[in-house]
């Protein structure tokens, strides 16, 4: 049951829709409405400018963080069904699912990158390190946030795996890597047609 329990609490942690909150207060406007259209954090930076982005970044990352950090102080007490890692995994994968299929928002959020690597934060802080090495020199080298963020998914098994991180770690990022591809297969199809927008590139709101 505190499994069942954490989980779902995990799941509406995650289901905060920071983006779309910032958007109402701030700016008095629907983000779903503007730039990409997604409710994530990059679409801040571009609709609503640097402040707004970076706050909502390092909130959605909390909220993959604190899934992992504090939820299993709550559920989590000996004797229990399974390790403490596995039901950390469990937790952060359901605030990953919860910021990607708000329940706030008819199930659909962003696309789960600054939740994801919250919650990497947690589990393996040295992949995440490398991890965000990999996405700035991208994200430089190339001015897409969205490619940045593809490769980056795609790095963090494969050093999972180089750095002997647990097995269970490995596979949930791998599975983690195959949903923000996914997730991104729009932006996917405008980076083959040329058509998505580099880092620094705003979004007018009328006024």
């Amino acid at each position: 049951m505190n499994i069942i329990l954490g989980a779902l609490a995990a799941y509406l942690l995650g289901s905060v829709p920071t983006s779309y909150i910032f958007g109402k207060v701030f700016k008095k406007i629907d983000i779903r409405k503007y730039g990409s259209g997604n409710v994530g954090a990059t679409n801040v930076f571009r609709v609503m400018g640097k402040k707004y982005g970076i706050a909502v970044l390092i909130i959605d990352m909390l909220k993959g963080f604190l899934a992992i950090a504090i939820l299993p102080i709550l559920f989590y007490s000996e004797p229990f069904p399974i390790s403490l890692d596995l039901l950390k995994i469990i937790l952060g994968a359901a605030s990953i699912c919860g910021h990607i299929w708000t329940v706030f928002l008819k199930f659909k959020g962003g696309k789960g990158v600054a939740t994801s690597a919250g919650v990497l934060i947690g589990l393996s802080p040295i992949v995440m390190l490398c991890s965000l090495v990999v996405w700035s020199i991208v994200a430089f080298l190339s001015k897409y946030v969205s490619l940045a963020s593809i490769i980056a998914a795609i790095s963090v098994p494969m050093f999972m795996w180089l750095l002997k991180q647990p097995k269970q770690y490995l596979i949930v990022t791998s599975i983690l890597a195959i949903l923000v591809i996914y997730k991104h297969r729009s932006n996917i199809g405008r980076l083959l047609s040329g058509q998505e927008a580099k880092i620094g590139q705003k979004v007018h709101i009328p006024k």
